[in-house]
Parts: structure tokens; C-alpha cells; sequence
């Protein structure tokens, strides 16, 4: 593909680029999202979209001090330049942060339960 969609803090470089993509982008996102979850703001936010678009072609992150080592890791792995060097879902269930907080005796949440 090579449309641009999307919201432009959860772009992939290879968007941003312009060049093909496949779906390793869906794995640059969730480590956006993991950033945005445990920090509370976006990984890449600038004051500019050109700005934005920079530390992403460039994998500007800067975490907070209170992210562990472990977390780096895994966020580190997600959001890879080369799509080929990001985690594969299998990947991503046996890295050391995600193996800490998983516990697969809980069930997911049911949305609809009252």
C-alpha cells in the first residue's frame, strides 16, 4: 500500500516516507500506543506536524525516567526504522516486560457484562 491514512503521531516511517508498507505498521503503532499508555502523551509529539514527521523518520524517542529498562526494550523492538526488524506478535508475548505483567488466568473483559 501506499496511501496515507491514519493519525499522524501513530505513523510508521515507511508512511511518512512515502514508500510501500505492509502490515509491520500495525506493530509501529501498538508501540506507539504502549509509549502513550505509560508516559500519558504521544512518543513523537512536536509543536509541528513537520517537526512530528522528523522524529518519526529519525525514531526520535525520549522516554521519561520512571519507564523500566524492560519497557524500553519492548518499545525499543516495536518501533523499529526497518519494519523487518519490528517484533512479530509471537515475539512480543515472550519479551520480559510483557511475560511480567501477563497473566493469562484472568479473562478478558466482557464490554457488554453489567
Amino acid at each position: 500500500r501506499t496511501t496515507v491514512c491514519g493519525t499522524l503521531d501513530y505513523l510508521a516511517p515507511e508512511i511518512v516516507e512515502g514508500q510501500l508498507y505492509d502490515e509491520n505498521v500495525d506493530i509501529w503503532s501498538l508501540g506507539v500506543l504502549c509509549f502513550e499508555f505509560l508516559a500519558g502523551k504521544p512518543s513523537f509529539e512536536a509543536k509541528s506536524k513537520t517537526e512530528t514527521f522528523r522524529r518519526i523518520a529519525k525514531v526520535d524517542i525520549r522516554f521519561p525516567a520512571h519507564f523500566s529498562e524492560e519497557v524500553k526494550d519492548l518499545i525499543c523492538r516495536l518501533l523499529c526504522y526497518q519494519p523487518r526488524d519490528r517484533l512479530s506478535l509471537d515475539e512480543i508475548m515472550e519479551q520480559p516486560w510483557i511475560r511480567l505483567h501477563y497473566n493469562a488466568d484472568v479473562p478478558p473483559p466482557n464490554p457488554c457484562a453489567k
